[in-house]
């Protein structure tokens, strides 16, 4: 009984800091108009609006420097105290914005603060969703260790439903005015409470023995120049899987809200019901992909749903536009699932690559590069592609382009269960 909660004690520590990160993006996201009066006043609306995602983009710049620098820390001096970085920079930039003085009140410093915190915060998520994945695989048994690396994605999307339902509970619950003067504060400062309980947890955790630095008989003075140098080959094996990653993530539960309001005329209520209810689908298939990885082969479910992008992404589309409610839920819970059979191994099978002592920068960097170009910027892409096609069904091109890709990478890699050490 006693391993049996340390074993869940681990999980839940290199869970909790993806929660407190996907959080914030949730809570950012959803109060985006309000923080743009508060933050950018102009007289055009729109204009606040893309200042205020402006600051959010500007977070995704930083996840490449975080990455090398809590992925050097990592696998310098062991993957616990990165991991305590991290969830504190993501904590304290996170409740400091619940405070800031708004722009009435302190004129052009306020944008320029909320954008410092931003900044912050991205750093720290560089390397919080990578260097948790590590350490999961790291204290997973071998035979286990897709299905405990898939918590970690777990984390996030539970993170994502967390900030989604605090903010539309503050909303709900406050006029509108409060919530424009100090209301739009609460979900914010509830950030305290996630992240001091993710601090603990890992403090906690930080003190197993088994969460070592690498081998003194395997120095590496700078990760980053050895990754480079000897491991391209897996870095850009990376870079290319995580295109899929980041461009199907973003198109699926972040764009397609919006789409389906503007282009297949759902109110926003139920966009927004839909969503929720596909995600929570989404975080209870990924572990259950992740048992049926470990029980057979992590290429073959990566090629099923790298594969089945490229193949039903365009069908689901157009599911999307059907006047059929059901048929929409259909539209995107088939995308979803197709995405939890690429997903739930990906992780895995990536830092398979790496040997130990280079393990988070190698994978840290190979995916937040994609990330920051392609995640960040996928919903842009594809509002691009529908205004000079005419076409509503072209975002749909983009997700075949990036499962074709990533198809191909998959299918000429090596296999990583022949990769791994035990």
């Amino acid at each position: 009984m006693a391993a049996g909660n340390s074993n869940t004690r681990k999980i839940v520590a290199g869970t909790v800091g993806n929660t407190l990160e996907w959080y914030d993006f949730a809570v950012y996201g959803y109060l985006a108009p309000i923080l743009a009066q508060q933050f950018f006043p102009n007289s055009n609306p729109t204009v606040s609006l893309i200042s205020t995602f402006g600051v959010f983009a500007a977070g995704f710049l930083m996840r490449p420097i975080g990455s090398l620098l809590l992925g050097h820390i990592a696998d310098k001096a062991g993957r616990s105290r990165a991991l305590l970085l991290s969830v504190a920079l993501m904590a304290i930039p996170t409740t400091l914005i619940a405070f800031l003085p708004t722009y009435e009140t302190i004129g052009i410093g306020a944008p320029i603060a909320l954008t410092l915190l931003r900044l912050l915060q991205g750093l720290s998520v560089g390397g919080e969703y990578t260097g948790s994945s590590v350490y999961l695989y790291e204290i997973a048994p071998r035979q286990r260790r897709s299905f405990i690396v898939s918590w970690a994605l777990v984390g996030a999307v539970f993170g994502i439903l967390l900030g989604s339902g605090v903010a539309a509970l503050a909303t709900g619950l406050l006029p509108a005015d409060e919530l424009g003067t100090w209301g739009w504060r609460i979900p914010f400062a509830f950030g305290l409470l996630v992240g001091l309980t993710g601090f603990m947890i890992r403090s906690r955790s930080s003190l197993d023995d088994t969460d070592l630095p690498p081998s003194p008989h395997d120095p590496v003075s700078v990760p980053v120049k050895e990754v480079v140098r000897n491991h391209t080959p897996a870095l850009l094996r990376t870079i290319a899987c995580n295109i899929l990653n980041g461009v199907g993530f973003y198109l699926t539960f972040v764009f397609l809200t919006s789409y389906l309001v503007d282009y297949s005329k759902l109110t926003e209520s139920r966009a927004l019901t839909i969503n929720t209810g596909v995600m929570v689908v989404f975080m209870l298939i990924l572990p259950c992909v992740g048992y049926l990885a470990d029980r057979t082969n992590r290429r073959s479910l990566m090629l099923i749903g790298s594969g089945g992008v490229a193949v039903l992404a365009w069908p689901m589309f157009w599911l999307l536009h059907h006047p059929d409610t059901l048929m929409v839920v259909a539209g995107q819970l088939g995308l979803t699932i197709v995405l939890a059979f690429f997903f739930a191994p990906l992780m895995t099978a990536m830092i398979a690559q790496f040997p130990r002592s280079i393990r988070v920068t190698g994978y840290s960097l190979g995916y937040n590069i994609p990330l920051a170009i392609f995640g960040g910027t996928a919903p842009l892409v594809a509002t691009f592609l529908i205004d000079k096609t005419h076409l509503q069904l072209a975002p749909a091109f983009y997700l075949v382009a990036a499962g074709v890709l990533t198809f191909l990478v998959v299918l000429f890699m090596p296999d990583t269960e022949d990769l791994e050490d035990d």
